[in-house]
């Protein structure tokens, strides 16, 4: 049934005769007799405009105490939907306001990371990559991709996050707090929902990141040694399932999915850790209980063929194709060590049986 409004000049004209006491009048009634939608809009525009933000001077350095407590309840709010409704703490107006926060308060951090005690600016800064990390599998905003919406780019917070506790404490501190991070945070995909847009264009593993800020072998070991204490606290406190629901363990997804974000650090410590003296370190990595799947198999397989067990690097990606046919660095790596191929990998590509020659890569 098509409704009978006036347009917007109509409207204009008729209230145009109106004096200020009509007017307050007018819109008392309607907040007062309408629907409550409509009472939160009414408030949500008689509410004080938030002040803008105040241009720093040049060289101000912002109070880390005031933005990690500014983050934590902006954080704790996110955390609890209050960004999505039915929460008085959070007015109509803030909740399709949120990214202009969230932004403010990422600058804002990151820009306090520069004071003499940065501590407070660390914790801001680690709590809005946890956030942003959560949201991409949960909705905290009316948003259908968050850190899009922000302009919040994971890699580069994490950048000046790490960077500044490597020139503050050292490579030693550095590997103690940054490797348990490492392993909560990384992400193959990047952090936006979509996977496109101005954001993920500008993402950069993270993995690259903390490669580029360790300069001799004793700091690698140093994140090595970090590392697999992460890993170690990590699986101690997974929740344990005692089965398995249709079939289906999601604590092997889990452990599947890390072995995936993680594997490009892997690979970097594996070009390196051997020729560091620190090849036990590799050892005790590929067989953690925290990684599960082909990604995990690959790691295997490379440390065998790099050791000299040619057959047992051969069977493991064997073993990894028949998960994964079709993916492409397993394929590579089969042609390079001349592995055989499963049957239906090899009649998908349409190979004679027997073993891979060495040439380009292969594809189903």
């Amino acid at each position: 049934m098509p409704t009978n409004r006036i347009n917007r000049e109509e409207f204009f004209a008729k209230v145009a005769g109106l004096d200020e006491e009509r007017l307050r009048k007018a819109l008392w009634n309607l907040y007062w007799r309408g629907a409550a939608p409509v009472r939160e809009r009414i408030e949500a525009e008689l509410a004080p405009a938030p002040p803008g933000p105040r241009a720093r001077p040049r060289g101000e350095v912002l109070d880390p105490v005031r933005v990690r407590e500014e983050v934590r309840e902006f954080v704790a709010l996110a955390r609890a939907g209050s960004y999505l409704a039915g929460d008085r703490r959070v007015s109509p107006k803030e909740r399709t306001r949120w990214r202009f926060t969230f932004r403010r308060l990422a600058d804002e951090a990151q820009a306090a990371l520069a004071a003499p005690d940065s501590c407070p600016a660390e914790e801001a800064v680690e709590a809005l990559v946890d956030l942003a990390c959560y949201v991409k599998g949960y909705d905290c905003f009316r948003s259908e991709d968050p850190m899009e919406a922000a302009r919040f780019v994971v890699s580069d917070a994490v950048a000046a996050l790490w960077g500044r506790m490597l020139t503050r404490y050292g490579p030693v501190v550095l590997a103690e707090r940054a490797m348990p991070q490492l392993a909560r945070w990384e992400s193959r995909f990047g952090w936006t929902r979509t996977g496109f847009g101005a954001v993920s264009e500008r993402e950069t593993s993270l993995a690259s990141v903390i490669g580029r800020l360790l300069r001799d072998p004793d700091a690698w070991v140093a994140c090595a040694d970090g590392y697999l204490e992460a890993l170690d606290r990590l699986v101690e406190t997974e929740p344990v399932r005692a089965k398995r629901v249709y079939g289906y363990d999601s604590s092997v997804s889990e452990r599947k999915r890390r072995a995936g974000d993680l594997d490009e650090w892997h690979g970097m410590l594996l070009e390196r850790l051997a020729d560091y003296d620190a090849a036990d370190r590799l050892a005790r990595l590929a067989a953690h209980p925290a990684f599960a799947g082909a990604e995990s198999l690959l790691f295997q397989a490379r440390l065998a063929w790099r050791d000299g067990e040619t057959d047992r690097a051969r069977a493991l990606v064997g073993e990894a194709l028949s998960e994964l046919p079709g993916h492409q660095e397993l394929l590579r790596f089969a042609a390079e060590i001349e592995a055989a191929l499963p049957a239906r990998v090899q009649g998908a590509a349409g190979l004679p049986l027997g073993r891979v020659q060495r040439g380009p890569a292969l594809s189903d």
